[in-house]
C-alpha cells in the first residue's frame, strides 16, 4: 500500500492564487476547486500575501546602509579592543617605545 505524499507547491503557483483571493472576484471555495487546493491554504496564501506586499514597495537601499553602519561600528569596537590589548602587552613584555 502506498502513502499519499504531501504536495509541494512553488512561489508562483502561490502568488497566482493569491492574486485571485486578493482580487476578490471569485469565492474562496471557487478558487479552492479551480486550483484544487484546501481552502485554508488559499486564506493562508493571501494573509501571507497580504502581509508581505509592503515589504515590496520598501526602499532595501536604506536597509542594506543600516546594516554596513552596525558592522562597520562593530568592527571598530573591535580593533579599539585589540588596541588595547596589543598595548597591553607591549608595556608588560617590554616592547614598548
Amino acid at each position: 500500500m502506498r502513502r499519499n505524499q504531501r504536495r509541494n507547491f512553488t512561489a508562483e503557483f502561490k502568488a497566482r492564487v493569491a492574486i485571485e483571493a486578493i482580487k476578490g472576484q471569485k469565492t474562496i471555495q471557487e478558487i479552492a476547486s479551480h486550483f484544487e487546493v484546501h481552502p485554508n491554504m488559499v486564506m493562508k496564501w493571501k494573509q501571507h500575501a497580504m502581509a508581505e506586499l509592503s515589504q515590496v514597495f520598501t526602499d532595501h537601499r536604506s536597509t542594506k546602509n543600516d546594516k554596513d553602519e552596525a558592522l562597520t561600528d562593530a568592527l571598530y569596537q573591535q580593533i579599539g579592543k585589540l588596541q588595547v590589548q596589543l598595548d597591553w602587552l607591549k608595556k608588560k613584555s617590554g616592547l614598548s617605545e
